[in-house]
C-alpha cells in the first residue's frame, strides 16, 4: 500500500520530557515539526495496522515515505528502537519534541490493552479538536487586531505626511484654531522633529517586554491576571477546562491511571494557576481523597463542573463524563469566541471613523475659517 506524506507546515511543539539521548532534531537543525506532523504519522500508522501490517513494517514504510528530514529521521529511530526490544512507548518517550506525555501514556495503556489502532484513532481526533479550537481563538481575535493596527497606521500616516503641509497654513490663525486640531499639530510635530525616538523608544518597549515575559513572576502574574479579569476569566477558565477534560477523559477512558494523567496534563495547560490546581488534585488522589474532592475546592472551578466530576467519579463512569464536559465547552467557547468577534467589529469600524473623522474635521474647519477670513 503507498502512501503519500504531505510536508505541511506546522506549530513547533515544546519538548515536554527529558532524555539523554540525542534526539533526531538534530539532525537537521533549523526544519520545524509539530502537531500537524504528528497528526499525519497517526492517521497514517492507523491505517496501515488496521489493514494487519505489522508494527515494525508500518513504521518502515512510513520512514521511507516522510518527506521532511527530521521527521524521517525520528520515525526510522522509533522503528530502529522497536527492534532493539524496546515497547512502542518508550520508543516514541526519546523524541518528546514530537510526542507529547499524554501520547505516550495512552500508546503504553494501548500496548497492555491490545487496542493500539483504537487509541491512536482517539489520538487524531484529539488533536485536530485541539487544532479547531486554536483556530477559532486565532480567527476571533484576528480581525479585531486587524482594526487596531490599521487604524494606527492610518493615524500614524495622516500626522506625518498630511498634517505638517497645513500646519504652515494654519499659523497665522493659530488662537482660532479647535483644541482638536492643536493637539494633533502638537503630535504632528513630535513625531516629524522626534520620529527615529519614537521608533527606537517603541522598540526598546517590545524588546523589554519580551524579556519580562521570560520572567517565571511576571508570567505567573500574567497567569493569575487572566484567571481574575471579569470577562477575561471566563474565557482563559473555559480554554484550559476544555484541554484539561479532553486529555483526562481520553485518557481514563483507556485505563490510564489518575496520576499519569494528571502528570502528563501539567504540560497541556499553559497556566501557573492552572498547573498547581493539577498539583493540587494530585495530592488529593496520593491522599485517598479522590479526584471530586480536588475540584469540589478549587474556586477555579464552576459548580457545574464540579457536580459532573463528582457523579462521574460515584458511578465510574470519570473519563466518560469529562469528555462529554470537554464537547461541551468546546461548543460553548466557540460560540462565546464568535459573538464577540461580531460585536468586535461595529465598535472597532465605529472607533475607526471617530478617529479619522475627528482628524479630518480637525483640517477642514480652520480651512473654513481661514476662507471667510479672506472673504
Amino acid at each position: 500500500m503507498a502512501l503519500e506524506w504531505d510536508d505541511a507546515p506546522a506549530d513547533a511543539a515544546a519538548p515536554t520530557v527529558r532524555t539523554t539521548r540525542r534526539p533526531a532534531w538534530t539532525l537537521t537543525s533549523g526544519e520545524r515539526i509539530g502537531s500537524a506532523d504528528r497528526v499525519m504519522f497517526t492517521e497514517r500508522l492507523t491505517l496501515l495496522l488496521e489493514t494487519g501490517v505489522p508494527l515494525h513494517d508500518a513504521l518502515r514504510a512510513l520512514h521511507e515515505q516522510a518527506g521532511k528530514p527530521r521527521l524521517k529521521a525520528i520515525v526510522g529511530e522509533v522503528a530502529d528502537d522497536i527492534v532493539g526490544g524496546q515497547r512502542f512507548s518508550e520508543a516514541l518517550a526519546r523524541h518528546p519534541d514530537l510526542f507529547p506525555p499524554t501520547y505516550i501514556n495512552l500508546i503504553g495503556a494501548s500496548e497492555e490493552g491490545g487496542f493500539l489502532a483504537e487509541v491512536l484513532e482517539q489520538l487524531v481526533e484529539m488533536d485536530e479538536k485541539q487544532e479547531r479550537l486554536r483556530s477559532t481563538i486565532v480567527s476571533a481575535l484576528s480581525y479585531p487586531g486587524f482594526l487596531i493596527v490599521f487604524s494606527v497606521l492610518v493615524v500614524v500616516f495622516i500626522l506625518v505626511a498630511v498634517f505638517p503641509k497645513f500646519s504652515v497654513m494654519f499659523t497665522a490663525i493659530y488662537d482660532e484654531l479647535p483644541v482638536t486640531t492643536k493637539v494633533f499639530i502638537f503630535a504632528s510635530e513630535l513625531l516629524t522633529k522626534h520620529g527615529a525616538v519614537f521608533g527606537i523608544g517603541t522598540l526598546a518597549l517590545a524588546a523589554g517586554a519580551l524579556l519580562a515575559l521570560r520572567r517565571p513572576d511576571v508570567r505567573e502574574g500574567l497567569d493569575r491576571l487572566k484567571l481574575r479579569l471579569p470577562l477575561v476569566k471566563d474565557i482563559f477558565i473555559k480554554i484550559y477546562l476544555t484541554r484539561l477534560m479532553r486529555v483526562m477523559g481520553i485518557s481514563l477512558d483507556r485505563g490510564v491511571t489518575i496520576l499519569a494523567t494528571l502528570g502528563a496534563c501539567r504540560d497541556v495547560i499553559p497556566n501557573a494557576e492552572f498547573q498547581r490546581f493539577i498539583g493540587e488534585l494530585e495530592v488529593q488522589v496520593t491522599e485517598g481523597r479522590g479526584i471530586a474532592a480536588g475540584f469540589r475546592d478549587s474556586p477555579l472551578i464552576p459548580v457545574s463542573v464540579k457536580q459532573m466530576i463528582e457523579t462521574g467519579e460515584q458511578t465510574g463512569n470519570l473519563g466518560r463524563v469529562m469528555g462529554r464536559v470537554a464537547d461541551f465547552y468546546e461548543r460553548d467557547l466557540t460560540r462565546q469566541l464568535n459573538s464577540l468577534a461580531k460585536m468586535a467589529e461595529p465598535v472597532m469600524l465605529l472607533v475607526m471613523g471617530v478617529l479619522v473623522g475627528t482628524i479630518v474635521t480637525s483640517i477642514i474647519l480652520p480651512i473654513f475659517k481661514m476662507s471667510r477670513a479672506v472673504h
